[in-house]
């Protein structure tokens, strides 16, 4: 404990929805880093990979709105994949103003190594709640992401 806080007050940010998310992150960022950290893919990534694998053609206005970053970010993100071999992006036949992504072959190949160690950071991240509780919690987030989903800096297709 810090000794420049009163012991009944140390706990005050506690009871802060804020500050408790933002830590929550914290700890899932270190636990995806612990179990991933070999293959160089940051949450943020391999979150776009994933969409692109699923959605292969999906523009990148469109896969930034499904993993709700801003086309700034993403674009930024793709660049760095697209350097290391990992997605390729090519202008659409209809709309030249149009990227469209899709994962490589090695990409495919790297999110198949990697979603076992992806799941287990998930996994632990909520793993002390009891595994009753651990639905409830998602449910629990699920619904404040849509009630607040306008707010954020970009948009996340939620359906």
């Amino acid at each position: 404990m810090d000794a420049g806080i009163a012991p009944d007050n140390y706990h005050v940010l506690a009871r802060r929805p804020g500050f408790l998310i933002r830590r929550l992150h914290q700890i899932h960022l270190a636990l995806f880093a612990e179990a991933c950290g070999t293959f160089g893919v940051t949450p943020v990534q391999y979150s776009i990979l994933t969409v692109a694998s699923a959605h292969p053609g999906l523009d990148q206005a469109a896969l930034a709105i499904e993993v709700g970053v801003d086309r700034a970010t993403v674009a930024d993100v793709l660049a760095r994949l697209e350097r290391r071999g990992l997605v390729r992006r090519s202008r659409a036949a209809r709309d030249a103003r149009l990227k469209l992504v899709h994962t490589t072959v090695a990409g495919r190949r790297l999110l198949s190594r990697m979603d076992r160690h992806a799941q287990q950071a998930h996994e632990r991240t909520i793993a002390p709640l009891p595994p009753a509780d651990r639905a409830a919690f998602i449910d629990a987030l699920v619904r404040l992401v849509e009630a607040g989903n306008g707010l954020g800096r970009a948009p996340l297709r939620l359906a």
